[in-house]
């Protein structure tokens, strides 16, 4: 029995709704984060379904690697920006990053 390609499109909806759940329900920039995260893997889910179910060649994996390496860099900045918000106010509150300003 295989599986096809609508039950990855349905995995991979399933998790780009809990990753904008994530990003608007909460307000610890952690959190926000990890939604993030996950609405990238969930791109990732897609790109690599579609290749294997449209195209058969490894185009998609290609992507999905480049979009790896870019959320990575993209967690080592938000985590940077985290970290000095917890330094001027003693909480990660998404709230708080406008008072950075001056």
């Amino acid at each position: 029995m295989t599986i096809g390609l609508n039950a990855y499109l349905v995995i991979g909806a399933l998790l780009f709704s809990a990753g904008v759940v994530a990003v608007l329900s909460r307000r610890n920039a952690v959190a926000v984060l990890i939604g993030i995260e996950l609405m990238l893997n969930a791109a990732n889910v897609n790109l690599v379904a579609f290749d294997r179910f449209v195209s058969g060649g490894i185009g998609g994996q290609v992507f999905t690697l480049f979009v790896l390496a870019i959320a990575a860099a993209e967690a080592a900045v938000a985590l940077a920006i985290i970290l000095n918000v917890f330094d001027a106010h003693d909480r990660i509150d998404v709230d708080r990053v406008n008072s950075l300003k001056g």
